[in-house]
């Protein structure tokens, strides 16, 4: 029966180890989810950076162009400059001669009032083209402001799946903490019961156990009491033959009465015998019922032990994490503060851009905005694999 119950013990007790195995690879798994999460929303907070310094590159380097080609109508192309690209090398090798440049004074002088014609020319371009200048900062602008305006669709778009992403794990995790909160008062209530019933074992097999020791108390007793009258009788009995040997005594009815006396004598010592086989076989019951009761005892002390010890352990893990929900409830209320304290300064920025400029957008920048969203669309899927196949391991372990 022992090596019964120590069996289903080590069992229950590989099954407890298995599934404290299981929840530590579940946490495990939680966390490494959360953290694939922070990872995604930096990757994509990068990427958001990298696309506002792309536009803000193209919009500078759009403007670098619109110089060039303002300062290139301005100077306008010079003869000596200017240089042709063959695509094949020409036949004939042809060496030009040097001129002589004519050293009058007659030749300098034209070129000056050329010169100084060009000069009145490029202002005069300087003043007709100045619309145009501004027509090219407005440009400039409204690409400033149709960027800036992407730049804060995605933000807001960012700062809303995280916060959603942050109210899903606050979901998650106050899910998880109530059902461990009810896991606990579930195995609290199963051990307090087992405890209960423990003790009522305990009082019963004690209870019992004093009976029969009072019991064979009491039978030793009444057998002590037997064993002296089966000594006086056995006196007396002597007695009488002794008494009653003499010259003829072997005749008659004083003949008859030593073979009596031999019977009862044979009989008692048979009785004695029997007695003293029970009382052997009694003792030995009585020191099993005390070794098992001592076992018994030690095995109540040790489950005790064991049940206020994970009792206590049960009680710490409880109230950390309680401790645990509360700094995440708070760190998540932090979070959604500091992201909409961000979404206030971005809409105050776009506003203040967009106060002289029309709310035009750029189709083509907000279509390559909108094709980066497909591998977070793919890593969002994959998450949410993930945390259907941990529901799944957590359902089957609940119903192991």
């Amino acid at each position: 029966m022992l090596e019964k119950y120590k069996a289903t013990s080590d069992d229950q007790h590989k099954l407890q180890w298995e599934l404290r195995q299981r929840e530590s690879e579940i946490a495990e798994l939680q966390k490494a989810l959360s953290d694939m999460q922070v990872y995604l929303f930096q990757e994509r907070e990068q990427a958001l950076r990298l696309y506002a310094e792309n536009d803000r590159l193209k919009i500078r380097e759009l403007e670098d162009r619109k110089k060039i080609q303002h300062l290139l109508s301005l100077v306008g192309p010079d003869v000596g400059e200017i240089t042709y690209f063959y695509r094949e090398p020409p036949h004939k090798v042809t060496i030009p001669q040097k001129k002589l440049q004519p050293s009058s004074q007659d030749q300098r002088r034209p070129a000056k009032t050329v010169t100084r014609r060009k000069g009145v020319k490029s202002q005069e371009g300087e003043t007709v083209e100045s619309p145009d200048h501004y027509k090219r900062d407005n440009q400039t602008l409204m690409l400033q402001v149709e960027a800036l305006q992407a730049q804060m669709e995605e933000q807001t778009r960012l700062a809303k799946e995280q916060v959603e992403s942050l109210l899903e794990d606050r979901r998650i995790h106050a899910e998880e903490a109530q059902v461990q909160r009810q896991r606990d008062e579930e195995r609290v209530a199963a051990l307090t019961d087992k405890l209960q019933r423990t003790q009522n074992l305990l009082y019963d097999s004690t209870k019992d156990f004093l009976h029969l020791k009072f019991e064979i108390r009491a039978q030793e007793k009444r057998w002590m009491v037997e064993k002296d009258q089966l000594l006086r009788k056995l006196d007396s009995t002597q007695e009488r033959l002794g008494g009653s040997q003499g010259p003829g005594g072997g005749r008659g009815p004083r003949g008859r009465a030593p073979a009596a006396l031999e019977e009862e004598l044979k009989q008692a010592h048979r009785l004695a015998d029997m007695y003293r086989e029970q009382c052997v076989g009694l003792e030995a019951d009585l020191a099993q019922i005390r070794e098992e009761g001592d076992v018994g005892r030690e095995i109540f002390k040790e489950r005790s032990d064991k049940i206020a010890k994970r009792l206590q352990l049960m009680t710490q893990r409880y109230e950390a994490l309680e401790k645990r929900r509360v700094m995440e409830v708070e760190g998540f209320k932090t979070d959604i503060k500091h992201l909409r304290q961000k979404l206030k300064d971005v809409e105050k920025q776009l506003f203040k851009v967009a106060v002289n400029v029309g709310p035009d957008q750029d189709l083509a920048i907000l279509h390559e905005v909108r094709q980066t969203n497909t591998r977070t669309k793919k890593v969002q899927n994959e998450l949410r694999t993930l945390k259907a196949k941990i529901y799944g391991l957590e359902n089957e372990l609940r119903c192991c």
